[in-house]
């Protein structure tokens, strides 16, 4: 009687491994997409800091020299104290009498952020054009 039970393979079945395969796509397949979320998130809101130090020292120029300062980008703004993370978006500043637009652009190198495009205005109010 002892023989019969000593004899029986230990082990997963093909079926087992196939339903554990099945549960790790699923689960896969919904948290991919929410990290996918969270990482453009996390890009989105680097370009609205930058953004808002733009206007922080567009803002002090003009407090210094009555005017904004024109045709401004990363290395115009670097004397002030523009500090420029560099990679996933492009900025730069148009001025119009007494108005100013700094605009971010998404990199063409990152494909999450094609077509992505925040400004900020002379008042600080940040949108999507």
């Amino acid at each position: 009687m002892f023989s019969k039970f000593h004899n029986r393979q230990k082990g997963f079945t093909l079926i087992e491994l196939m339903i554990v395969v099945v549960i790790i796509g699923i689960l896969a397949a919904l948290a991919i997409p929410r990290f996918m979320q969270a990482t453009i998130k996390a890009k989105q809101s680097e370009a609205k800091t930058v953004l808002k130090q733009i206007y922080t020292l567009e803002r002090a120029y003009r407090q210094e020299t009555g005017s904004y300062l024109a045709g401004a980008n990363a290395a115009a703004l670097a004397p002030m104290g523009f500090d420029d993370p560099g990679g996933n978006y492009d900025y730069s500043v148009t001025v119009a009498a007494n108005t100013f637009t700094a605009q971010g652009v998404g990199n063409a190198n990152d494909a999450d952020l094609t077509g992505d495009t925040w400004e900020i205005d002379q008042n600080g109010d940040i949108s999507q054009p």
